[in-house]
């Protein structure tokens, strides 16, 4: 694996590692190439996370998340992981 992808694979980890203690049923779809990287569930409501490391998304990425359809109980949010920060910045869509 390329240095690039293990550095965004341990950071996909690191927020899912966070919605778990926050109570959260993880489920990862990073490797889907799709609008989410993650999909965490509690009994009130579902978290769609996008998992970036430095930069935040472009334009056409933020549209494309935004215009994604989801349910009234859904938070899109967006972790960014800046280098050696013990949590991410975060960012509602």
């Amino acid at each position: 694996m390329n240095p690039a992808k293990r550095k965004g694979l341990l950071n996909e980890w690191r927020s899912r590692d966070l919605l778990i203690a926050a109570g959260y049923k993880v489920t990862r779809a990073g490797g889907s190439l799709g609008a989410w990287d993650l999909i965490g569930i509690s009994a009130t409501e579902v978290v769609l996370v996008q998992v970036k490391t430095r930069a935040w998304p472009g334009s056409f990425e933020m549209t494309t998340m935004r215009r994604f359809p989801a349910p009234r109980c859904c938070r899109k949010i967006i972790h960014r992981w800046r280098r050696y920060a013990r949590q991410p910045d975060v960012k509602e869509v």
